[in-house]
């Protein structure tokens, strides 16, 4: 008698234990609870972004220091005398050159893709 009892009971746990988590992994694929997963992936997403950008952007300004240093072009030992007499960097080259160049061969007329149906 006492070993039905204790498989019963067994049984009975059992069940309560396997619907528990039935009803938990059911209440993970509602529409809300996977909007919300989503919602909360894509905001660590962003902050992982955020944080890459942040390191490269300290990256890129401390090797640009670097460089400035190796080339003697401290931003903190610059005249402001001197910045009058900087320049601007050309524009793209390959633009103007592309605009300009006369040598190519442009064909004169125009081609009408319904002629051919």
């Amino acid at each position: 008698m006492f070993r039905r009892a204790f498989w019963f009971t067994a049984g009975a746990a059992a069940g309560v234990w396997a619907t528990t988590k039935v009803n938990r992994q059911l209440k993970k694929l509602t529409p809300e609870s996977l909007a919300a997963q989503a919602a909360d992936k894509a905001v660590e997403a962003g902050h992982r972004l955020k944080d890459f950008a942040l390191d490269v952007k300290a990256g890129m300004t401390q090797r640009e220091d670097e460089l400035n240093d190796a080339l003697g072009l401290r931003r903190d030992a610059i005249d402001p005398v001197k910045l009058d007499n900087v320049t601007a960097l050309p524009g793209p080259r390959r633009l103007r050159a592309i605009e300009n160049d006369h040598t190519t061969h442009r064909p004169t007329f125009s081609y009408d893709r319904n002629e051919d149906h």
